[in-house]
């Protein structure tokens, strides 16, 4: 497998800079995940390590080895597109296999690549098969094999699973995690997918605007954002953020609420309070923080999403785990798990705060249901 680094990467389109200043290091056997909003620059980045794209600065190494002008054929990745692009008139055997027929590897090696491949990844029984009579996870999986028998120093994966639908996705990320768990093997993803993202990955990289915003575990990213791009964009639903005049001890919300913020060192810049919806709690209306209005309730079995108009705030979204019984114009309170917290600052960075475990143990917090203490198990449930 391969070690994977980026120095001072840039790239440009004539006088257009899509990337800058791009430093990474992908350690041998890890999975990283890249995501981002439409044109934040992940799918350049990938296709600059497998050289289909030239970089315009920097340096990009291969287990010490600069690659910057090898051609893509001799960097030893595979590549795995969006497109499954596989050829119609050759069975699953033959595409699987074709790119050691090209390079006439021996036919009995040739046999037992696909063989193992198929194993691996359960085609064993279709073979046979031209595409046209395969499913999208079928075929999604034989361009999967395609890449495995080339036996690859890394993987790169361009958004394998955006054209499958809400189950085939679920049954192929598995199928992902799988494969790295038993190959063992350096993979980049690119995704816009959250969900994704936060199953497979090793670690994530965030990208905005052609800038790393922030690299870390799933966790890392979900409980120590470093600015309000990543609070927002990492966890499902969005975080709920509102302005508020920074004090001593905590902030002041726009109705004039005070919400004290012990757990944090110094609240004094805070422009902005960030909190996730599995972070507010509804209570009797009174008994908490702020009061308001559910307007729009979504029972989805797993969970309950309440979107509320908060008086003298606006419109707030929470989500609570299981089917609470809250209706449309039911008047209701809520209180902020303010240990769970975010502040942010002028410029949107997020002002340091404790981990989740330490700030409830600072804070004396004792959760009543586990699910809610549990960042991940209601990060990771996939809200299709």
């Amino acid at each position: 497998m391969a070690r994977i680094e980026l120095r001072d990467v840039v790239k440009r389109y004539g006088a257009v800079e899509v990337l800058r200043d791009i430093n990474l290091d992908i350690q041998d056997g890890e999975f990283i995940v890249l995501v981002g909003p439409s044109g934040c620059g992940k799918s350049t980045l990938l296709r600059m390590i497998a050289g289909l794209e030239p970089i315009t600065e920097g340096d990009f190494t291969i287990d010490g080895v600069r690659m910057n002008d090898v051609r893509p054929r001799d960097r030893d990745i595979a590549m795995v597109f969006q497109s499954y692009a596989l050829y119609p008139h050759m069975d699953v055997a033959r595409n699987m296999g074709f790119s050691m027929e090209i390079r006439k590897d021996p036919v009995q090696d040739r046999i037992d690549r696909v063989r193992g491949a198929a194993d691996t990844l359960g085609l064993s029984a279709l073979t046979k098969r031209l595409p046209k009579a395969l499913s999208g996870g079928q075929r999604q999986r034989v361009a999967m094999g395609r890449a495995i028998i080339r036996d690859p120093r890394a993987f790169l994966f361009d958004e394998p699973l955006s054209n499958l639908d809400a189950a085939l996705r679920v049954e192929m990320r598995l199928e992902i995690a799988r494969l790295h768990q038993k190959l063992g093997a350096t993979m980049v993803y690119v995704t816009h997918d959250q969900v994704e993202a936060l199953t497979l990955a090793d670690r994530i990289v965030v990208l905005n605007g052609g800038d790393i915003q922030q690299v870390g575990s799933p966790l890392e990213l979900y409980e120590r954002p470093a600015n309000k791009f990543v609070a927002q964009f990492i966890g499902s639903p969005t975080m709920n953020v509102l302005p508020v005049t920074g004090g001593d001890h905590g902030v002041t919300v726009a109705d004039g609420t005070t919400i004290a913020l012990p757990h944090l060192p110094d609240t004094r810049q805070a422009v902005e309070l960030g909190m996730r919806p599995e972070h507010l709690d509804v209570v009797q209306a009174g008994a908490g923080e702020v009061v308001g209005v559910a307007d729009v309730v979504e029972h989805l079995g797993s969970d309950t999403n309440i979107y509320a108009n908060i008086d003298g705030l606006g419109s707030l979204m929470i989500r609570k785990h299981g089917n609470i019984p809250i209706r449309s114009g039911d008047r209701l309170g809520l209180r902020f798990q303010t240990e769970n917290a975010h502040i942010f600052a002028e410029d949107g960075t997020a002002l340091r705060r404790a981990t989740g475990s330490a700030a409830r143990a600072e804070s004396g917090y004792a959760p009543t249901r586990s699910l809610d203490s549990d960042p991940l198990a209601v990060l990771l449930e996939d809200p299709q």
